[in-house]
């Protein structure tokens, strides 16, 4: 007991410790000179429907965004596809499709695509502004490759490698990124046996998006000029290179069991009524820092209702807002057991984030566990 309380308090206290220096992460002067933005778009419904606020709580496949330690929770198999409406009215669509497999006793395999599509724009040149002489899609792609497992009870750890391709027209630009995280479950509940009855209180580290630098190159970077003798040449242009977001993300969760039983044989809890409170904080490298706040309220495992708020300086006012995210976020999910035990499911997961201008961000998902 007195081992677990000194972990407890070395990790509240690391926490307090590196807030300070998170809390000016952030280099509002350096916003716009980063690339890869798209690094910073949660694809998935169930953790972007409670303001990304799960760093500490994230379970399962949807760890891949959150915290590469959470897909380590991962059971047998699950498989995710989401479509994301991306602000409303700008013609833009995310589709995002995971995968996770256990691997060994305490190992999880996991394996994510997130494709933006833009449509088709209209090719404009100098003399035909209208267009008129074809179109062209620019294509954003990431694929992950992400391992986590369970170290002991109470530790579990993951890291991931990301391949990021952008692209439109003639001119292209690859680069690599790598994430990890961490997530320590407290055990706060557990009764003198050792038999895991309540994980209540959960904290989580998780670094995102630290790789290498990227540029566009190709055909489109050169055009053809005439030098002073009259010929004819091809110059290409130099393309600046640009980081990546990196960010450090830091957060606690608690859960509620408000009318749970535990079950005679299993020894886990049942709970028919759960809330769960979480919070972090988001230490950006080019953008403002984060504050995440969520709340999940959970029935039977059948259903679920989230909300969160997203906070950084200067939201709540128009003229200081630099961020078309208002901070308001909602979702739910309905999950149909397979089995008597409810460890297999199928899920319906939905949510929503409210934006200005535009008119907000909807993304739906499709979930089976096994």
């Amino acid at each position: 007991m007195k081992k677990r309380l000194s972990v407890i308090l070395s990790v509240v206290l690391a926490s307090l410790l590196l807030l300070p220096a998170f809390s000016y992460g952030g280099n509002e002067q350096r916003g716009g000179s980063s690339g890869g933005s798209e690094l910073l778009i949660n694809p998935w419904a169930r953790s972007s429907g409670w303001g990304d606020a799960n760093v500490a709580s994230v379970l399962g496949l949807e760890g891949m965004y959150q915290n590469i330690a959470g897909i380590a929770f991962t059971r047998k198999t699950e498989l995710i596809f989401n479509n994301t409406q991306w602000l409303v009215g700008s013609g833009i669509n995310i589709n995002n499709f995971g995968f996770a497999q256990k691997a060994g006793e305490s190992g999880v395999l996991a394996l994510s695509v997130m494709s933006m599509n833009f449509g088709d724009i209209p090719i404009t040149t100098a003399d035909l502004p209208e267009g008129g002489i074809g179109t062209f899609s620019p294509s954003y792609t990431n694929i992950s490759l992400a391992f986590a497992r369970e170290f002991s009870n109470s530790i579990y750890g993951g890291i991931a490698v990301k391949l990021i391709s952008e692209g439109m027209a003639n001119v292209s630009s690859s680069g690599f990124a790598i994430d990890a995280g961490i997530q320590y479950v407290t055990g706060l509940g557990r009764d003198k046996a050792g038999n895991r009855k309540r994980d209540n209180l959960r904290f989580g580290i998780a670094m995102k998006n630290v790789g290498s630098t990227m540029k566009f190159k190709g055909d489109g970077m050169a055009f053809t000029g005439i030098v002073p003798n009259g010929t004819s040449m091809t110059v290409e242009h130099r393309s600046q290179e640009f980081e990546l977001p990196s960010l450090i993300k830091i957060g606690l969760s608690y859960s509620i069991n408000l009318d749970a039983t535990v079950d005679a044989t299993t020894e886990e809890v049942i709970s028919h009524h759960q809330l769960i409170i979480a919070a972090n904080f988001t230490a950006n490298s080019f953008v403002k820092d984060q504050y995440h706040i969520g709340l999940e309220y959970g029935f039977r495992n059948l259903f679920f209702l989230r909300g969160g708020y997203i906070y950084e300086k200067g939201i709540t006012t128009v003229s200081d807002r630099t961020t078309v995210l208002t901070g308001p976020t909602a979702g739910m999910s309905v999950q149909i057991p397979m089995n008597k035990e409810n460890k297999s499911v199928i899920a319906i997961d939905y949510s929503f984030r409210a934006t200005q201008p535009f008119h907000g961000i909807h993304t739906f998902g499709a979930r089976v566990t096994l």
